[in-house]
C-alpha cells in the first residue's frame, strides 16, 4: 500500500514515464464510488477549467482497469473539468490497484491536498472502516494519523444531519463541531448552533455557552413553597368544622360537638365514635383551641 501510493504520488508531482501515458476515451472511465468529496465548489472548478484551456491538462489522471473499462483512482475535478470543455480524451497513467488500495488512495489524494471539510473527511474514513473490515488503528497507521485523531473525526459522525448541513453552509470550524457533541440531544445542539450562527460565536465563546447550558440543566430546580393558608375570619372556619361534624354524622357515626367560649379562646371538642354501635367506650376525643380575636 505505501509504495502504492508513493508511485501515484510521484505521477500527481508530473515524475513518470511518458510510456505510462494513455489517452483514455473519457467515456469509458468511471467516477471513483469511495471518492470522499461530495461536494465541487463551480468557482474552483471554472478556474481549472480556463487554467487547462490556457496551459493545457498538466496532470494526468490516475485510473485503474475494470472488466468494462477504467475506473479512477485520482483526479476527478480533473477529469470533470476536461468533460466540460468537450474533451473526449483525457491522458491517464494506469496502475493495477486493488479497491482497498483504490479507496485509501482517494482519501489520502485528498487529505494531503488539504481541500476537504472535515465532515468529508471523517465519512471517507467512516467507509473505509465500514467497506474493508478495517479497525480504526489500522486505518490510522495506513494513513499515517494518531488512532485518536481518527476516533474524534468519527465521532463528529455522531450530529444530526440537519446540523452537520448549517455546520458547513456557515463555515464553522471543527472545533464549534465538537464542542456541539457534548449537548445532551438533537435539540439542544439545533438551539446552540442558532444562537452560534446568530451571534457569531468564537470557538471560545461556543465552548463557555455549551458549558452553561450543561450546567443549567444538572443545577437542582428551586423547591416549592408549602402554600399558607390564611384565615382572616374565625366564622369561616367554624362553618367549615361544623359541616364536617354534620357529614359524620349524616353518616350515622353520631359525632359530638361542643363549644367553650374562653376569653382569648374558643374551645372545640369532638367526640367521634370508632364504630357506629358503640358507646363511649369506643370512642375518641380530638380537641382543637382556637386563638379568637376579643370582640368589643
Amino acid at each position: 500500500m505505501g509504495e502504492d501510493w508513493r508511485k501515484l504520488m510521484n505521477i500527481e508531482l508530473g515524475e513518470f514515464e511518458q510510456n505510462e501515458l494513455q489517452q483514455i476515451p473519457i467515456k469509458n472511465i468511471r467516477l471513483n464510488p469511495f471518492q470522499p468529496r461530495k461536494d465541487f465548489e463551480p468557482e474552483k472548478l471554472a478556474e481549472l477549467m480556463q487554467s487547462i484551456k490556457t496551459y493545457g491538462l498538466l496532470q494526468p489522471v490516475i485510473v485503474r482497469t475494470v472488466e468494462d473499462g477504467y475506473q479512477l483512482v485520482a483526479g476527478e475535478r480533473r477529469l470533470r473539468a476536461c468533460s466540460q470543455l468537450g474533451w473526449t480524451e483525457i491522458p491517464a497513467v494506469v496502475r493495477e490497484l486493488s479497491e482497498n488500495a483504490m479507496a485509501t488512495i482517494a482519501l489520502i489524494e485528498n487529505l494531503q491536498r488539504e481541500n476537504l471539510s472535515y465532515l468529508e473527511e471523517a465519512a471517507g474514513y467512516e467507509r473505509l472502516l465500514r467497506e474493508f473490515g478495517l479497525t480504526q488503528e489500522v486505518l490510522a497507521q495506513r494513513l499515517g494519523k494518531s488512532q485518536s485523531t481518527i476516533a474524534n473525526k468519527l465521532r463528529l459522525l455522531k450530529l444530526p444531519e440537519k446540523v452537520k448541513q448549517k455546520l458547513l453552509q456557515e463555515e464553522l470550524t471543527e472545533r464549534h463541531a465538537r464542542a456541539l457533541l457534548k449537548l445532551p440531544d438533537a435539540a439542544a445542539q439545533e438551539k446552540i448552533l442558532n444562537e452560534i450562527c446568530n451571534l457569531n460565536y468564537t470557538v471560545k465563546q461556543t465552548e463557555q455557552r455549551v458549558e452553561e447550558y450543561l450546567r443549567s440543566l444538572s443545577a437542582p430546580l428551586p423547591a416549592k413553597e408549602r402554600k399558607k393558608v390564611i384565615i382572616r375570619d374565625i366564622r369561616i372556619f367554624l362553618n367549615t368544622v361544623r359541616q364536617a361534624v354534620s357529614l359524620l354524622e349524616s353518616g350515622g357515626l353520631g359525632p359530638k360537638m361542643k363549644e367553650n367560649d374562653l376569653g382569648d379562646y374558643l374551645e372545640i371538642t369532638i367526640r367521634i365514635p370508632k364504630q357506629k354501635k358503640q358507646g363511649p367506650a369506643g370512642s375518641g376525643r380530638i380537641t382543637r383551641e382556637i386563638k379568637q380575636a376579643a370582640t368589643t
